[in-house]
């Protein structure tokens, strides 16, 4: 009877472990601009100088993906932040993805060099403090287009 019940969850556990080995890890970072910049200096700074700075050591840093987003004008929908009851919006979110764990953990000194770097840099313009960074795993809902 117990082989009956643990059979279903150790195949479903092993789909799960398969998967994991073939999807992407994203690294999440909400961005806050530091007080004295604008929205607008802050996203020009971003696209124009820290953009070409991520592209330079994407190979140390094995980085498949980098996207950034940058967030609109406040007014361009102020009725969807008010319909949840929202906290105050971030100045854009960027994405960074990795073929895997293995890629995402490497360490080496290129990669501690790069890292510096970009830190270094983040710290001219982002409020590291107020901007929420974190690992995902993607599960694709809608797949896109190819």
């Amino acid at each position: 009877m117990a082989d009956r019940f643990h059979a279903p969850r150790m195949k479903a556990m092993h789909a799960r472990e398969q998967q994991r080995e073939t999807s992407m890890i994203k690294l999440t970072f909400c961005l806050v601009r530091l007080p004295h910049l604008t929205r607008e200096a802050f996203q020009g700074y971003w696209r124009e100088k820290h953009a070409p700075l991520v592209r330079s050591h994407a190979g140390a840093l094995r980085l498949r993906r980098y996207v950034q987003s940058h967030t609109l004008p406040e007014d361009a929908a102020p009725w969807l932040s008010a319909s949840r009851g929202a906290p105050a919006e971030f100045d854009g979110v960027a994405e960074l993805w990795w073929d895997s764990m293995a890629d995402f953990t490497h360490r080496s000194p290129k990669a501690a060099a790069a890292g510096a770097a970009l830190l270094a840099d983040e710290k001219t313009f982002i409020d590291l403090a107020k901007s929420p960074i974190f690992i995902t795993e993607e599960f694709e809902v809608i797949p896109g287009q190819k």
